[in-house]
């Protein structure tokens, strides 16, 4: 039997497929291992009786089946015009530890309208150091806030909430600004979240709010709390972007009522969540500096014990019992919960969740960065020097990987409010749009802290169901991770009924060059699936069963998650008032495609960086091959196959043609059955009609001349031809077969800019409109954890942001920006 390892490498395609989420899962288990000691721990010092063991046992469980994935984006800026680029890193991490995953290899990007409607859409390659890429802004958007929105196929199980997103800003100046008409007086969002979950009557209660406007972001107001007679019982005001807490004991049958105004006189009104007769009400609150006091009290007769267990993004951190006779406290060491946002769960004596609420740590040892440049202020053309020094606590400062943007700051354009520190620390474990998450990762103030607590009381959220956690049920994912390249999937069906129709045998095909082919049998749910060697770009895919299923129906399923959050965007803040900045802006755009750069021909923008590919045919190196250029050339098929290919032997059945090859290695055999015929990768079955296709149109004719297995499929040789081209050179497939544009993953451009290092280049009258100096995705630091970057200023002056996020290899996250200006010299 015929077996190459290009060969054997699709054989194991279908075995890769079902060993991925067994690869998935063994790959969290390592990653829990790290907690084992953890886990230990908690038993020896605890001393945990039997049912808080089973809520540790079940909860691990649930883990070792569920690994975490998280993505955070960097982009060059925040702002765009159309005909510019959106350059881009990802940063990709397990979400326990933060730690540079190396599972899925694909991520899905998006750029969302207003209506949630995709404007642009990519898939980039992942690796363990992460991927980048770029996307054109086309002049076909139109100007408006749109929502950059990034996942993995594996994340589309958890769902749209925990996507990394980002509001990015689109400017079209050669289209009306569209700016909405307000027509009536703005109405507030009013939310409240009682602590814990819910109000009980006749227990002490607090419930934060959280006021915001149509975009979501917050608004300062003052309150009442009002009882169903009118009479004010607190008053109270926001902190911080429009979140704020007041206190609450509901009395027995009694309903109630908030009341908000904001400082322009507009007031809005929000019922208080209905209180239950019945219950389990916590309070969280600060024991000194050192502990937590967890306060759970309980009108329900007969309660005998409570647990606490609490867990650090499902790390479990404590887990503890106590017996309650109406109330009772647990008191926990802060330097017991990890960084970042813990989850603080109540369990009744039926281990059953009855209270639930968030704390934030503060990271106290994030991935420190200094940046240094050799000038504060430039002239146009200038070379700036920029050192960045980088220390991680407790891991190898050179491991660390940087993304930088250097950029012109202004009235369009701001700083980022976000980082890749606050993104994994705080926005990725939370429930909606998150207002100035930096602000709670600067140095620890008691205003901060109070402004972190509401933020948990209001944005509570977790990636799973404790219903879910406490069956003991193997959890179903309908999504599998692409562990080792891009999955194409579909659905075989049967047009009569739609029913799933099972063991189709399909084939797909990227025509091109190398050749490809892929084969797969639909499931008992009718699904295929092909996994993808080398696909970059946009392509086209044709996909097709053998003729006696030709009457089923073949569709291959969008990969891009149909599903969406439940964030806001912020409104569209470009005014005419910053007419002059977009003009000046979009003339630099202009002038930047049009003359780009002597020293390198064409846009520099266009330039991409061509993938190394395996150049063989799939089934590897043929045992017959003919180049047809080198024999004479006959104006019929037939001829070249009867005259100088050995290894087919035509012949008609039925009045109809077939191809056979010889059952090497018996010689002077032939296989009984026809071979499978391909031209440039599409399988032929009709070969009448390639009889009569025109040899001149053929360049190379291979022959495998023996069994063939195509994954788990055997076939009596492979017959196949390639076009000069490799697109089917005008042969006429059959109408029932399925063709459609299906793009690879991204081709990455290399970012370019001009260098001024002589007198020559400085003096050149090419104009320099740039307003992004310097994009560099992946910047190593040496062993030291210093780093050292050149680029030039241009001709636009202003002030410029050095912008840098950073991640090490232990998971240590970090951010640092730093202004400069460039100014004309003086005459």
């Amino acid at each position: 039997m015929h077996r190459l390892p290009s060969e054997r490498r699709h054989q194991q395609t279908a075995r890769f497929l079902e060993i991925t989420l067994m690869t998935a899962r063994l790959r969290l288990l390592s990653v829990s291992l790290r907690c084992l000691l953890t886990l230990t721990s908690l038993s020896a010092v605890a001393q945990l009786p039997t049912p808080a063991s089973a809520l540790i046992q079940s909860f691990d469980q649930y883990r070792r089946q569920s690994l975490q994935e998280k993505l955070f984006v960097h982009t060059d800026q925040s702002v765009y015009l159309t005909g510019e680029l959106i350059w881009f890193k990802i940063y990709y991490v397990d979400g326990t530890f933060h730690q540079p995953l190396d599972l899925s290899k694909v991520t899905y990007l998006e750029l969302l309208d207003k209506d949630g409607k995709p404007a642009l859409q990519t898939k980039v390659a992942l690796t363990a150091n992460g991927g980048n890429g770029s996307l054109f802004v086309p002049a076909s958007l139109n100007s408006g806030t749109y929502l950059m929105r990034a996942y993995t196929s594996w994340m589309k199980n958890v769902g749209a909430d925990f996507y990394f997103e980002k509001a990015l800003t689109i400017v079209n100046p050669f289209r009306p600004l569209g700016l909405p008409v307000l027509t009536e007086t703005p109405r507030h969002t009013i939310e409240l979240f009682p602590e814990g979950g819910q109000l009980v009557q006749g227990l002490p209660g607090n419930v934060a709010f959280r006021v915001t406007d149509a975009s979501g972001r917050g608004v300062a107001a003052r309150g009442w709390l009002l009882s169903n007679t009118n009479d004010t019982l607190a008053r109270f005001s926001t902190h911080k972007f429009g979140i704020g807490t007041f206190p609450v004991t509901p009395a027995i049958n009694s309903n109630y009522r908030v009341v908000l105004r904001d400082d322009k006189g507009v007031v809005s009104s929000q019922p208080l969540p209905v209180a239950q007769a019945k219950g389990y009400a916590m309070h969280v609150s600060e024991e000194g500096n050192s502990r937590l006091k967890i306060t759970v009290a309980t009108t329900i007769e007969g309660a005998s014990e409570v647990y606490l267990f609490a867990h650090t993004r499902n790390d479990i951190k404590v887990a503890e019992r106590r017996a309650i006779q109406g109330e009772t406290a647990f008191l926990v060491d802060k330097k017991a919960l990890g960084d970042g946002i813990s989850h603080l769960t109540i369990f009744d004596a039926n281990r059953q969740p009855v209270c639930e609420r968030l704390y934030f740590k503060r990271p106290d040892q994030p991935l420190a960065i200094e940046l240094k440049t050799n000038q504060n202020q430039y002239a146009p053309r200038a070379t700036v020097t920029l050192s960045a020094a980088v220390q991680a606590a407790g891991s190898k400062t050179g491991e660390a990987s940087l993304s930088v943007a250097v950029y012109r700051v202004d009235s369009l354009v701001t700083a980022s409010t976000e980082n890749i520190l606050s993104y994994l620390w705080l926005t990725a474990d939370l429930r909606g749009d998150i207002e100035s998450p930096t602000y709670y990762l600067q140095p620890e103030t008691p205003e901060q802290t109070k402004a972190a607590d509401n933020l948990m009381l209001t944005h509570g959220w977790r990636r799973f169901r404790w219903n879910d956690v406490l069956s003991g049920k193997p959890v179903n994912r309908l999504f599998i991770p692409e562990h080792n390249r891009l999955i194409v999937q579909g659905t075989v069906t049967n047009p009569a009924t739609g029913a799933p129709v099972s063991d189709v045998l399909t084939y797909l095909t990227p025509p091109g060059k190398p050749v490809r082919l892929y084969a797969n049998r639909s499931n008992s749910a009718g699904q295929i699936r092909f996994e993808l060697d080398d696909f970059y770009g946009p392509k086209y895919l044709i996909v097709q069963t053998n003729p006696q299923d030709s009457l089923y129906t073949i569709s291959i399923t969008n990969p891009f998650s149909e599903t969406l959050s439940g964030s806001r965007l912020p409104a569209f803040s470009v005014s005419e008032s910053m007419a002059d900045v977009v003009v000046n802006r979009s003339v630099a755009m202009q002038v930047r495609s049009s003359f780009g750069d002597i020293r390198r021909p064409g846009d520099p923008a266009s330039q991409f960086r061509v993938p190394t590919v395996d150049s063989t045919a799939f089934y590897g190196v043929p045992g017959e091959s003919y180049k047809l250029d080198v024999y004479t050339r006959f104006p019929r098929m037939e001829e070249v196959l009867r005259e100088y290919v050995r290894g087919v032997a035509p012949r008609k059945r039925q009045g109809r043609f077939r191809l056979f090859v010889p059952n090497s290695p018996y010689e002077g055999t032939f296989f009984e059955e026809p071979s499978l015929v391909l031209i440039d990768g599409v399988p032929i079955f009709n070969i009448d009609r390639l009889i009569e296709f025109s040899p001149l149109k053929i360049s190379q004719l291979d022959v495998i001349t023996n069994q063939y297995l195509l994954g788990a499929n055997p076939f009596p040789g492979v017959i196949s031809f390639m076009t000069y081209k490799g697109d089917l050179a005008g042969f006429s497939l059959d109408n029932k077969t399925l063709k459609l544009d299906y793009d690879g993953l991204q081709l990455q451009r290399e970012f370019y800019a001009p260098r001024y290092d002589n007198a020559n280049q400085q003096t050149s009258r090419l104009p320099d409109a740039r307003t992004l100096l310097y994009w560099n995705p992946d910047v190593k630091p040496d062993a030291q954890g210093n780093a050292q970057l050149t680029f030039s200023t241009s001709d636009q002056t202003g002030t410029y942001l050095i912008e840098v996020n950073g991640l090490t290899t232990q998971g240590q996250a970090g951010s640092q920006q730093r202004l400069f200006t460039v100014k004309n010299p003086p005459k």
